[in-house]
């Protein structure tokens, strides 16, 4: 099997596109567990009293306050009933812990910005920012690189 992965930045969403002679099991299976994991990428979120079914593509980052873990997308906040830990074996490998109160969309990174006191991650067409600590830092910098991401 051959694999080819060709990164264009004009493309909004990620594209799958499976190319084969002809239909085989290994095709089969490979279809199946590509749609799998795109129908797991979304959690329940709850604002208020409702409840919302939300790709996690569109998180930027979840945080803790005070008891809570909070989702925040570009324009809202939503509060999730799972501990980070718990979203840390869930979510997909696009998000990874930042301190020890957040976890971040790595495909969501507009900017970061490094100085002597702090290590500032802002994100695409938001305002939200968040705080990297340096324990989390060079990991960070790794699936960035891997990811092919120059920020």
């Amino acid at each position: 099997m051959k694999i080819t992965i060709d990164i264009d930045d004009s493309l909004e969403e990620t594209e799958v596109v499976i190319r084969a002679p002809k239909r085989s099991e290994e095709i089969v299976q490979l279809s199946r567990m590509l749609r799998a994991k795109n129908e797991t990428c979304s959690l329940l979120f709850y604002k208020g009293r409702t409840e919302y079914r939300i790709n996690v593509g569109d998180i930027l980052f979840f945080e803790t306050n005070g008891r809570q873990v909070h989702a925040h997308t570009t324009d809202d906040v939503y509060v999730v009933k799972y501990r980070l830990y718990e979203l840390e074996d869930m979510l997909p490998s696009d998000f990874i812990r930042v301190s020890k109160s957040a976890i971040l969309n790595v495909n969501r990174i507009f900017s970061l910005t490094h100085s002597v006191s702090n290590r500032l991650i802002q994100f695409q067409n938001s305002y939200k920012q968040i705080y990297v600590s340096r324990k989390y830092y060079r990991e960070l910098r790794k699936r960035m690189e891997e990811k092919g991401k120059n920020v």
